[in-house]
């Protein structure tokens, strides 16, 4: 039996207590709030012990002190029954990789490669690194890990007759002399003199010794020769490197006398190389590159002892995405993008390509994106992030042989169990255009009432060559649990729907993606349960072109947010970090060669028929769609008289919801300004209207 009392000496003190929880209890939130942000998890870079029995993987949560994810290694039993944390670290861990004798599992933390010894559970740091690794890659023989790493050049300076400055004097700092064709990047800022190197290290620990050299980066994934003596990348070893985005071939480079051997010389680029678990086949991802602004790469297979090619992929029109060795080396698993959803495949070496019965997904925390991570033991058996749509990702296997899969993990119960999400259903569109199908998903508000009419939110995704799916998105779950209805599509330029639909906006953008979006909306309001005086559009960076080239068409949307968007196609190019590819594979020119027809696709050259209350969002250090791009749509509806305003994120890169406060912000700014807007009165109308 329990007794409830309060002693006279704290009477006061525990019964209030008691009451207020009482009271709190009984109002507690049903439906997702803001700070539920900081309370998902989701599971990443999967890889299973060397006995095939347990998973390994990345555990990334929200950590709210810090407004960042944060990662932990965990394991998993095939069962699901020995679910357990193996290391945690204040700093986050990545990269995690196992030696091929299964003793040693090497990671990064705080920018230092990291040892953890199974017998022992012991861990060692064993180097003192200037700059974060990456592409960590064990040996065969399990001595020996390789890496790249930044590796700093003297900075060049023009004006070299700066005068002495006097002890205790406070100058300006020196002037910054840039001669380089990629001299800042979004995420990272202005970059120092230097580029990526290869470097190997014995896991005994000690001094990594390089083994390139050169004006040009060599990076991406590694794979140690069958002997152990030399190690096979891909890299542009020309000069010209940064005018040439998508060109790079596959080198070999001998660990001792550091000698390179060009091994691929194909046009286009040769990257991600493998080993066959046999020695005797070299994959890698290779794309014939024919300059068109969508392009999918094939996996092709090097026999290293005939020296002949065999792609193996070139019948499968689909965006592939990460690819391992089966255990025989008879073949490859590879995933790949297919209408909307991420999925796997098995490819053999004649090109035979059978469809796995698994759908990955739950890693995009914001917007619905494809996403997703797997990985395959010896015995053929494959773990992977289960997709949900209202959820984040948990971990699941599917045995060899077996189409049913099993779930080993429930991260996210714990936070979301309780609540009433948004439920997400597959909306129907044919395009006006040309009757092509245009898959799109409306998630409707919790506690949906059929009787009532709702707000609507069209959103739109970026890249432009990027798909959505039916996924969790932490983004619309919000929206929806503020009473919207929202709407998301992949109109013609998505991904995930082969090359021919994604090169139709092939130097034509935007183009008829606007009229696919405006048959989303007709096709959701026909549906039913739309307010139709209370539409709202938003989307970012190629979401935000189309949102801002939207309102310049159609005066149909209550108000609308155009985030990190692109205005003016020739100020783009001209200011974005990746100039050199959107120079060449977004346009037939160069931009002061074609400046009328770049005019004439920018959605500043509509700004004239904008009527939209619209807001501008961006983050300050954006260097991809740099702010620039949003003050002037900005300053341009300013001097017509249209209600505009802008929110700047400062210190967000492109990416402005990747700390979680951010998304936050995003998520509160966006809808503010909607609900300044929203016809309130209009609503009930409808509302009372449907119900009689």
């Amino acid at each position: 039996m329990r007794y409830s009392w309060c002693a006279p000496l704290f009477i006061a003190v525990t019964c209030s207590i008691g009451a207020t929880a009482q009271e709190e209890a009984t109002t507690l939130p049903t439906t997702l709030q803001y700070e539920d942000t900081f309370n998902l998890e989701y599971p990443g870079s999967i890889l299973f012990t060397h006995d095939g029995k347990n998973v390994i993987y990345e555990r990334r949560s929200m950590d709210i002190m810090n407004d960042r994810v944060h990662t932990a290694l965990w394991q998993v039993s095939l069962g699901g029954k020995k679910h357990r944390p193996l290391i945690a670290q204040k700093d986050s861990i990545s990269q995690a990789t196992l030696s091929p004798d299964g003793n040693t599992l090497a990671y990064v933390s705080g920018s230092q490669i990291y040892l953890y010894y199974f017998d022992s559970r012991e861990h060692a740091k064993i180097a003192t690194l200037p700059f974060s690794p990456s592409n960590v890659t064990w040996s065969h023989d399990s001595k020996s890990l390789a890496f790249s790493m930044f590796t700093q050049a003297k900075e060049k300076s023009l004006f070299t007759g700066m005068p002495h400055k006097p002890k205790g004097a406070k100058w300006a700092d020196s002037a910054k002399f840039i001669e380089r064709t990629h001299y800042r990047s979004d995420g990272a800022g202005y970059l120092p003199s230097g580029h990526k190197q290869l470097y190997i290290l014995p896991v005994t620990g000690g001094t990594p010794r390089q083994l390139t050299i050169g004006d040009f980066p060599s990076s991406g994934s590694l794979a140690f020769a069958p002997d152990n003596k030399s190690i096979y990348f891909a890299a542009n070893r020309t000069e010209d490197y940064a005018l040439n985005p998508l060109s790079s071939d596959l080198y070999q480079v001998n660990i001792n006398t550091r000698e390179i051997t060009q091994i691929t010389s194909m046009k286009g680029p040769e990257y991600s190389p493998q080993l066959s678990p046999d020695g005797k086949k070299l994959a890698f991802k290779q794309l014939n590159d024919r300059k068109l602004s969508y392009q999918n790469a094939d996996v092709m297979v090097l026999d290293l002892a005939s020296g002949e090619f065999m792609r193996i992929t070139s019948s499968f029109d689909r965006a592939i995405q990460d690819f391992y060795w089966k255990p025989d080396s008879e073949g490859i698993i590879f995933s790949y993008l297919d209408h909307g959803e991420h999925r796997i495949a098995d490819a053999d070496l004649t090109g035979n390509i059978d469809k796995i019965a698994v759908t990955l997904g739950g890693q995009s925390m914001g917007r619905p994106y494809t996403s997703g991570d797997f990985a395959i033991n010896k015995n053929g058996d494959i773990a992977f992030t289960l997709a949900n749509m209202n959820k984040p990702a948990d971990l699941a296997l599917i045995k060899a042989g077996n189409n049913k899969h099993t779930v080993l993990t429930d991260l996210n119960s714990d936070a979301l169990g309780h609540l009433t999400l948004a439920e997400v259903k597959p909306l129907e569109v044919k395009s006006s255009v040309d009757a092509r199908k245009i898959d799109a998903w409306v998630a409707y508000p919790p506690n949906f009432d059929g009787n009532k009419n709702y707000p609507l939110i069209l959103e739109i995704h970026g890249g432009p060559h990027a798909a959505y799916g039916p996924h969790f998105s932490m983004e619309v779950q919000l929206m929806a649990s503020k009473g919207y209805m929202v709407v998301w599509s992949n109109p013609r330029g998505s991904s995930s729907y082969g090359e021919d639909f994604g090169n139709l906006i092939h130097h034509n953008y935007p183009s008829q993606d606007y009229n696919d979006l405006m048959d989303v909306v007709d096709a959701a309001i026909a549906k039913g349960n739309v307010d139709a005086d209370n539409l709202f559009i938003t989307g970012g960076s190629g979401g935000g072109v189309l949102t801002a080239w939207s309102i310049g068409k159609t005066d149909r949307f209550k108000a609308a947010v155009v985030a990190k968007p692109v205005i003016n196609w020739m100020s783009f190019t001209l200011t974005a970090d990746a100039y050199p590819f959107f120079s060449q594979y977004w346009m037939p020119d160069m931009p002061w060669n074609i400046a009328d027809q770049l005019w004439k696709r920018s959605p500043l050259s509509l700004v004239g028929n904008v009527t939209t209350p619209t807001l501008m969002l961006t983050g300050e250090a954006d260097y991809r769609t740099p702010i620039s791009e949003s003050e002037q749509f900005y300053q341009a509806l300013r001097l017509k008289g249209v209600d505009a305003a802008m929110v700047r994120i400062p210190g967000a890169p492109h990416g402005i919801a990747s700390k979680p406060s951010r998304l936050i912000q995003k998520v509160g700014n966006i809808l503010a300004w909607f609900e300044r807007y929203q016809d309130k009165e209009a609503t009930n109308q409808s509302e009372t209207a449907t119900a009689h």
